[in-house]
């Protein structure tokens, strides 16, 4: 995969990409204890919500950048580590503030914050010229969105779901998308892969709270997902004749996923309806525990690591997916 020549990725997100930036702020959306991490270099809980590397990780070192992309805010790492490859991403955040509220997390504006904060210790260690250079020719990678829907709309009552239709939600997120990916592109920023959702209504929790509440929906949550994709693959269709110089690439999780879930022998998996961790029904974050009897034995035979959360080998085969299908599309 070396023909691409990257020298840095640099991501945002939420806990799909969170390498552990939320270790460091007072928030229970956190996963720096074990069984988290225990696939990990050392069995290391690092905030990764995996029991492994991420997505993210794995495309990191099939670019030939690093083997692992470190958390902004972790103390461990400085500008020496975070100027081939950074995560400025937050577990449980989303387009919208209020979902980074809800669990109080880091909002989608103020890992712009740090991205700036980054940039210009960038300039103090590379120079001026080479950190334009560097912000220039990185590829940014951005996974964010399923919080707003799963977390948010679909959960909250008297929250967005009393204020807009799913339609109009979706529209406002979109605008925030935007916002977001004209102010990324002013910052100097050129290769840019926005991920979409997943099929949020085949989530382990989901499948759980639909068959406790009968709600939300898993039709109704595919079907959001699937309008939302929809809409964010014309936004970008837009901004890539409006942006000058941009290559704004679309990633489709959904299809994959989906295929992965409704095939799953062609894959390796044995489940795909549990997460690994405890009952594998509605565990994750600190409901995920150590030494809990349930949890799996062997975490590759499962898609998902926890309720909601992919395993590091699903991560692994979607990175696959992603550098094969999404990546050169920055590139021609």
């Amino acid at each position: 995969m070396g023909k691409y020549k990257i020298p840095a990725i640099i991501v945002f997100g939420d806990s799909t990409v969170d390498a552990g930036n939320n270790n460091q702020i007072p928030t229970l959306a956190k996963s720096n204890f074990l069984p988290y991490g225990q696939d990990f270099e050392g069995g290391k809980p690092t905030g990764r919500f995996c029991n492994g590397r991420l997505a993210t990780d794995f495309m990191s070192e099939m670019l030939g950048v690093k083997h692992s992309i470190p958390a902004y805010l972790d103390p461990a790492f400085g500008i020496e580590d975070f100027a081939n490859g950074v995560t400025f991403a937050s577990a449980a955040t989303g387009y919208d503030v209020a979902t980074s509220k809800v669990l109080s997390v880091i909002p989608l504006s103020e890992e712009l914050d740090y991205f700036k904060e980054y940039l210009k210790k960038l300039t103090s260690f590379l120079g001026k010229h080479n950190a334009v250079k560097r912000a220039r020719e990185s590829l940014y990678f951005i996974s964010i969105g399923t919080n707003d829907f799963i977390e948010n709309y679909f959960t909250i009552p008297t929250g967005r779901s009393s204020q807009f239709t799913v339609d109009e939600y979706e529209n406002f997120l979109l605008g925030i998308a935007r916002s977001f990916l004209i102010e990324l592109h002013h910052l100097g920023a050129r290769k840019i892969s926005l991920a979409g959702l997943p099929p949020c209504g085949n989530l382990p929790i989901t499948r759980t709270l639909n068959h406790i509440f009968k709600k939300p929906s898993l039709v109704e949550l595919n079907k959001a997902s699937k309008n939302f994709n929809a809409k964010l693959q014309k936004l970008m269709a837009s901004l890539s004749k409006e942006l000058k110089g941009v290559k704004l690439v679309y990633a489709d999780i959904y299809h994959p996923l989906l295929h992965i879930i409704q095939n799953p022998d062609l894959y390796g998996f044995e489940n795909v309806e549990e997460g690994c961790c405890g009952t594998g029904t509605i565990e994750f974050g600190v409901l995920c525990q150590e030494g809990n009897p349930l949890t799996c034995t062997d975490p590759s035979k499962y898609a998902f690591w926890d309720a909601v959360h992919p395993s590091e080998k699903l991560y692994g085969i979607v990175a696959n997916i992603l550098m094969n299908k999404t990546v050169p599309h920055l590139f021609k």
